[in-house]
């Protein structure tokens, strides 16, 4: 073992052979440095990666330009911190990483992280200095609140400039909400000094979290780097063990962005939370002061929101895809365990009228793809699982004499791949699923050999951007089988297989000391037409109006997202559920009912400010054009209030309008709608 001294001189000599300032460094313990274990580390991650990987790319000075940009961008995203002095002196190392990783060296990475933490601390003395400003909201200004594309400042006065409009900005939407001169001072400046208690805390193992990031997304988005601390929070969280709201959070820049929401748990059943959703304050209570993260370390806001079972936390939201400064919308949560049974499938009846008559159809809610491995083995008769819970809703189902079925799918990320596979066989006679890919062009072909046909009436599947992966397997099936009518959004397009393992899983010989996780991306899925679903996941036959875009949301916001590609298709034999006629007059109805209902109305109007929101790039810093603002958005948000409230109350079409007076969802009111439309259809030939 190295002695503390050993491994000081040995960092010391790394500093002096890269020129870096190695006697700043001696004399201030402010400086964050690697360990050797660390070094050890990044050298066998690459290793792996290198030799595991299905993207074969070859750690070179062009993969290395990715991870340097990579790195600048987890640190200063948003360019509100570094200097283009800084960057253009870090230039020298954007084709040496390669280089670097191989033999260990993470001094370069070190060195820009504490160049970013010097820069980040004079920020938020500035900041704290500025809090106690009475700004002048009279004067006409605007402040650009996305600068990711910007050019980075290139002196103080700039940078300070930028700040003053950043606080100001900060201020105004205070004083929108109420806040008077004494209570916005007090909130900016209890913001910073929590922001700048938790820069000093920063240590190296947060710096090598953050770059083994920066380089394993330099292969793809869905591996990652884990550190031992982090390890034991990604394998609670996978446990679905944790009391709190059921969503795997991860520091993003200043932000706390929502990754995951787990199926059962409170954020996912309130309907509100999308994952990339940004959390800017967290509230306790019913009437709890909303404290403001922005800033935070995300195992703090995590502690934050995490509490005792039955208690309410309250949550403040940049909703995903909106700039900085774009509204933030409030979500109360009772905090409680997840709910394995609420995880589990589940099913209604819905009842809907048309031309005087009746139709009942089955809803069946699928919110993840899940098997208890430990019941299969103990129970293989009867175990908890996807395809045997769905099994036991369709006969429930049938006992009601449903007149079709129904499976939503929207949120659901995926999970069980098997659990993919077997479903689809409830639905078609046997045959292929889906084919997995791995490297060296070996191709498994994965087939449902059950023969029977558990369920033959028509069916809809309906997704959103936020189905993914075994999800768009399913989906995929039903709309290659022409099974089932697809409506809904585009899905995410993940068409990566990934594989979670302990670095000391790869060691020949054992060691003492504690090496963290890698989740690394290891095949790819494509359809039994051959065509992958990476990027493209799978378009609805009737695809309704989305408010997230493939370019924002989903596999293709992702640079290195790996890419779309085909392969040979299966033999395999469609059926004969949906053809060409069918889909064009569920179409042509579809659209009509866009232009007439009140429900979408509603949407369309949240969908257009959404959509304003996220083009703007610059906000008003003068109060009375900013009030003037909110103004007419809360005036067309009443009318569209007063206007639905009219509409829903005619006499048009009652027992319709009364079978679906209590759905507020538009899409899954519309699918409803649409299932009847195909219905009918059938019954009239």
């Amino acid at each position: 073992m190295y002695t503390k001294m050993m491994k000081r001189l040995i960092i010391l000599f790394i500093f002096f052979s890269f020129g870096l300032n190695a006697q700043a460094l001696q004399d201030s313990t402010e400086y964050l440095q690697p360990t050797v274990s660390q070094m050890k580390e990044s050298r066998l991650v690459v290793q792996i990666l290198d030799y595991f990987h299905y993207r074969d790319v070859p750690l070179n000075d062009s993969l290395s330009s990715v991870i340097f940009d990579n790195y600048l961008g987890a640190l200063d995203g948003n360019k509100n911190y570094f200097l283009a002095g800084d960057i253009a002196s870090f230039e020298k190392y954007r084709y040496q990483l390669d280089d670097d990783l191989k033999s260990g060296n993470l001094v370069p990475a070190y060195y820009i992280f504490n160049i970013y933490q010097k820069r980040l601390k004079n920020r938020l003395e500035y900041a704290l200095a500025k809090s106690k400003t009475r700004f002048n909201f009279d004067k006409k200004e605007e402040f650009v609140i996305d600068r990711e594309k910007a050019e980075y400042v290139t002196s103080e006065e700039e940078m300070d400039e930028l700040w003053r409009k950043l606080l100001k900005s900060q201020a105004l939407n205070l004083k929108l909400s109420g806040s008077d001169e004494e209570k916005i001072e007090q909130v900016l400046t209890e913001r910073y000094e929590r922001f700048q208690s938790n820069v000093e805390k920063y240590n190296n193992n947060d710096v090598f979290q953050i770059f083994m990031n920066s380089v394993t997304e330099g292969f793809d988005p869905h591996t990652n780097y884990f550190t031992p601390l982090n390890a034991d929070d990604f394998k609670m969280a996978s446990s679905k063990s944790l009391e709190g709201i059921g969503a795997t959070l991860q520091q993003d820049t200043d932000f706390t962005k929502i990754v995951e929401l787990k199926a059962g748990g409170p954020a996912f059943m309130s309907g509100q939370i999308n994952k990339d959703d940004r959390v800017v304050g967290v509230g306790q209570g019913a009437d709890g002061d909303m404290v403001n993260v922005v800033g935070w370390r995300s195992d703090e806001v995590a502690g934050m929101i995490r509490g005792a079972k039955g208690t309410l936390v309250r949550l403040e939201l940049l909703p995903a895809g909106a700039s900085v400064g774009s509204p933030t919308k409030e979500v109360q949560l009772v905090r409680d365990k997840i709910n394995l049974d609420e995880a589990r499938a589940k099913s209604e009846v819905v009842e809907y009228f048309e031309d005087g008559r009746k139709l009942k159809m089955g809803i069946i809610t699928v919110p993840d793809f899940y098997v208890d491995g430990e019941e299969m083995r103990e129970k293989p008769e009867d175990y908890r699982s996807t395809t045997n819970d769905v099994k036991r809703l369709l006969d429930e189902l049938a006992s009601e004499n449903v007149d079709g079925v129904m499976l939503d799918l929207r949120n659901n990320g995926g999970g069980a791949l098997i659990e993919a596979i077997s479903l689809t066989g409830l639905f078609i006679p046997e045959g292929p699923v889906v084919q997995v890919k791995y490297p060296q062009d070996r191709v498994d072909v994965m087939d449902d050999e059950d023969q029977n046909m558990l369920y033959k009436g028509p069916m809809n599947v309906m997704i959103n951007r936020f189905s993914a992966s075994a999800s768009e397997i399913f989906a995929g099936a039903m709309q290659d089988y022409k099974r089932g009518i697809i409506v809904g959004e585009q899905t995410y397009g993940k068409g990566t297989v990934q594989r979670v393992s302990g670095l000391d899983e790869f060691l020949r010989e054992k060691t003492d000391e504690e090496l963290g996780l890698l989740k690394f991306t290891m095949a790819k899925f494509y359809r039994v037409t051959g065509s992958s679903t990476q990027h493209r996941g799978v378009s609805p036959d009737i695809a309704y109006p989305s408010a997230f875009s493939a370019e924002e949301f989903g596999e293709s916001s992702k640079p290195s997202a790996m890419p779309w590609d085909k392969i040979e298709a299966t033999d395999f034999k469609p059926l004969d559920y949906v053809d060409e006629s069918l889909l064009a007059s569920l179409e042509a109805k579809h659209k009509e009912r866009l232009k007439q209902d009140d429900t979408w109305q509603e949407f369309f109007f949240d969908l257009e400010e959404l959509k304003k929101n996220r083009e703007r790039n610059a906000i008003s810093l003068n109060y009375t054009d900013r009030k003037k603002e909110q103004e007419r958005l809360d005036e067309r948000r009443a009318a569209r209030v007063k206007i639905g409230a009219s509409l829903a109350n005619t006499e048009t079409k009652q027992e319709e309008t009364r079978a679906l007076e209590d759905i507020k969802d538009p899409y899954l009111k519309e699918s409803i709608r649409l299932l009847a439309d195909q219905i009918l259809m059938r019954k009239k030939g």
